[in-house]
């Protein structure tokens, strides 16, 4: 299947029983005590369990590293694609979270957006969650160990789908979708969100319900690259947003250079803003700038009334947080009646 995404069709398997390939062009002195060998450059280990072959490799692995040794693992007497020795230890040991990855089992739980002038629900931000409930994953975690391994383009568009498909049977036309994403996994835009945009139409979604909302912000470095990324959502007839701002890359300089139509005020100045008039000052700099540039300012991590009461004061056009409501596999209206 064409993902329309070269970078997302990255796979790895793991066997219960197989064998394990090291190989070096250069180097002659055998890198496992357990390892047998098959050729001049080639040596072989045969496991029974995967579990025991991590272990066995554990106390290994800086030397193979170090060496510069490749590893492959396969059910059969050939190896399979091999990969650097730094590579395949991480791959193996976030094994379970890639199998994850790959079989793309996730479902979306939805946290409510309230606009603050009338306390009339305006969106859900999707949140990636594993569809086992059983199975419990930090998504943190889980974007971090894709990262590692070369499998972050193929989680970030499984989210990216599995945040579109939530809205079936779930969210009303006219109410948005925060919908994240990390600009480093889109080499080509163009190219790279097209199975995006055909998710969009398959579900007969209005492209103006969806916000797609940068992450990792602290990490951009390329900002034309970010803006042409931006753009074409907007193109699309989409909405977009930068997260976090006020922390590392999501400057208020930022803001005019990319013209996002939302964006959302990191919470550690919304906690106690009632009560800090260092972050009271940054929070009326950020909407004075905003409402300059024609942009929309989100609030989130509102936990308390006060700290709601001043946002809507000072300006800020929408919130998000526990006090409004949590994230839910079936989406909650906001918690208007406890306000």
């Amino acid at each position: 299947m064409n993902t329309g995404c070269a970078n997302c069709r990255t796979t790895m398997n793991f066997y219960e029983t197989g064998y394990l390939y090291l190989f070096h062009e250069e180097c002659d002195i055998k890198p496992l005590r357990e390892a047998l060998q098959k050729d001049d450059h080639t040596y072989v280990l045969p496991f029974h369990n995967i579990e025991s072959l991590n272990e066995i490799l554990e106390p290994y692995a800086h030397i193979l590293v170090e060496q510069g040794w490749t590893c492959s693992i396969s059910s059969s007497d050939k190896p399979g694609e091999y990969y650097s020795a730094e590579d395949f230890l991480n791959k193996m040991k976030y094994r379970d979270m890639i199998e994850l990855i790959q079989k793309g089992e996730f479902v979306s739980y939805l946290q409510p957006i309230m606009e603050l002038e009338k306390y009339e629900l305006y969106a859900y931000e999707s949140l990636l969650r594993s569809a086992d409930p059983s199975r419990k994953i930090n998504p943190g975690q889980l974007f971090k160990a894709a990262e590692l391994t070369g499998f972050h383009s193929m989680l970030d568009q499984r989210a990216r789908k599995t945040a579109i498909e939530s809205r079936v049977g779930n969210i009303e036309k006219g109410v948005k979708s925060f919908i994240n994403f990390l600009p480093s996994t889109i080499y080509n835009p163009e190219y790279c969100l097209k199975h995006t945009f055909q998710i969009v139409d398959k579900y007969g979604v209005n492209p103006e319900d969806l916000v797609f909302e940068v992450v990792e912000t602290e990490k951009i470095e390329d900002v034309s690259h970010l803006k042409s990324v931006l753009e074409v959502y907007k193109r699309e007839g989409m909405k977009v947003a930068l997260d976090d701002v006020g922390s590392g890359f999501a400057t208020i300089e930022m803001l005019s250079l990319l013209q996002p139509d939302i964006v959302k005020i990191d919470r550690t100045y919304i906690s106690g803003c009632d009560r800090h008039t260092d972050k009271q000052q940054f929070l009326k700099t950020v909407i004075q700038t905003a409402r300059e540039l024609g942009i929309s300012v989100l609030a989130e991590g509102i936990e308390r009334k006060e700290e709601l009461a001043f946002c809507k004061e000072v300006g800020v056009n929408y919130g998000q947080g526990y006090l409004i409501g949590k994230p839910a596999l079936v989406p909650e209206k906001p918690l208007i009646s406890a306000l």
